[in-house]
């Protein structure tokens, strides 16, 4: 068995995310896919989110239960506070931050894949893009303005430095 080299992930710009975003398919699913891209979130942790998971006093976001059953915290930019207070107002969601069909239950990951694809389709943007991208051009763009790589890596929730050196090629 022959393992295939790791292909490099895609990475879109800070102009073609910022397209993708104001081509999401409603105000939730902006608000959700900003929450991916500006904190760094697997769509499991975009999903799993619970109103009470915002503190805007501290100006983090709490991801219980992430990736390896670890709970982090994930810087909260002043722009992604008001767009969550704006789909707050707009739906005041009670439990789940993003609740899907039955309110009881959070938006699956994939409504939230295919939520993607559609801006991203929408934005026209020509790469292969997924939920995923905005993780990896998150961590990317924080490379690029010169964040250290062990305060990238705790940000994504990596256990393994290795991991997140991925994003340095």
């Amino acid at each position: 068995f022959i393992r295939e080299p790791r292909r490099l992930p895609i990475v879109l710009s800070p102009e073609e995310v910022a397209r993708l975003l104001d081509a999401a398919p409603g105000l939730k699913y902006k608000a959700a896919l900003s929450v991916a891209y500006g904190a760094g979130l697997r769509a499991a942790e975009v999903v799993s989110l619970k109103v009470c998971d915002i503190d805007s006093t501290r100006m983090v976001i709490r991801v219980e239960q992430g990736k390896g059953r670890k709970d982090r915290y994930v810087m909260l930019s002043p722009h992604l506070l008001e767009l969550l207070r704006a789909w707050w107002r707009q739906a005041r969601p009670r439990g789940w931050l993003f609740p899907g069909r039955d309110p009881v239950q959070p938006l699956t990951t994939r409504q939230l894949n295919r939520a993607c694809h559609a801006a991203a389709q929408m934005a026209e943007i020509g790469k292969p893009v997924s939920l995923h991208t905005l993780r990896h051009s998150f961590a990317t763009h924080l490379l690029e303005q010169k964040t250290d790589i062990r305060v990238i890596q705790v940000l994504l929730g990596h256990k393994k430095l290795d991991t997140t050196a991925l994003y340095t090629r």
